[in-house]
């Protein structure tokens, strides 16, 4: 048995095709077969179900399980030898919601990238509560996002803070009036992010507070969607203020202050306590942790 074997039929559970897996690994399609059988005879059981579309068999599906712990192992070697050779190299998986992608990531990306060139970063976009699940199951190194939770398992930082705000058309009835109470809220559509958001459970947590029976007329997973709805004056909604910035720059959005809102969320670096760090992650954090309140936050 060797590394290749077991990336490629790892490769093959993933695209059911042995030409497809080849194509990915610069293999012939008989090199994928011989490779597969090889593994099949050590082992003296079949791993994969060869008709159409190929799928593992139950031993194979057990058998890339254990594969892909193997090649973590490996991984996580090289990591460690390269350190030693005081040269960072690999592959650094970064989780974040869409918002703070879009807010912080280029500015901190491309700053990284300069002073670690051989450094692949990849970028998931996903809630803050999978951030926490996915550091915490290995499945990305890195998470910023908003600190909703504590877990002894997980070190977090703090970067900056952000709000939530109501944000209006300037064609909104509430866009004109002086001073709006928070029963508003029930009164007007509003477009809110998914149940699964920091930002939607801390609007229904304010309006069950009051409450308030929102009507909800569209829910959306990203606060860029819910921006260009609101801009075109379909319904109001709750989102991060650092959202909004380029909006409110430009006159196409703007908030409507409501003193039961102005609660400040943290936003920060999340990496798991137990899981190697390698010099190149340590430096990323240390980097993030370094940067001023100011290098995260846009200006108005």
């Amino acid at each position: 048995m060797n590394i290749s074997q077991l990336e490629t039929l790892i490769t093959i559970s993933k695209t059911m095709s042995f030409r497809k897996a080849g194509e990915l690994l610069n293999l012939t399609q008989p090199a994928v077969s011989a490779q597969i059988k090889s593994l099949e005879d050590e082992f003296k059981t079949v791993l994969v179900d060869r008709s159409q579309p190929v799928t593992l068999t139950d031993r194979g599906q057990v058998f890339v399980e254990h594969a892909e712990q193997i090649l973590s192992i490996v991984d996580e070697l090289k990591q460690r030898l390269s350190d030693l050779d005081q040269t960072p190299q690999g592959h650094i998986q970064l989780g974040t919601t869409t918002s703070i992608a879009i807010q912080i990531l280029p500015r901190v990306l491309s700053y990284f990238q300069d002073q670690f060139p051989h450094i692949k970063t990849t970028i998931q976009s996903m809630a803050s509560s999978q951030i926490y699940h996915s550091v915490e199951n290995g499945l990305i190194d890195i998470g910023i996002g908003y600190l909703i939770e504590r877990n002894p398992n997980l070190s977090t930082s703090i970067l900056y803070y952000d709000t939530f705000e109501l944000v209006v058309s300037p064609q909104h009835p509430l866009a004109s009036m002086p001073k709006v109470n928070i029963n508003s809220l029930g009164g007007i559509p509003l477009i809110l992010l998914t149940r699964d958001t920091v930002g939607r459970r801390f609007a229904d947590d304010v309006m069950r507070a009051h409450g308030i029976e929102p009507q909800v007329v569209m829910e959306l997973s990203s606060s860029e969607e819910i921006k260009r709805m609101v801009e075109i004056n379909l319904g109001a909604a709750i989102i991060s203020k650092q959202s909004v910035a380029p909006e409110l720059r430009n006159g196409t959005l703007q908030i409507v202050p409501l003193p039961e809102l102005e609660v400040s969320h943290p936003v920060g670096v999340i990496y798991k306590n137990s899981r190697y760090v390698s010099s190149a992650m340590r430096q990323f954090i240390s980097d993030l942790k370094g940067m001023p309140e100011t290098q995260f936050i846009s200006s108005e």
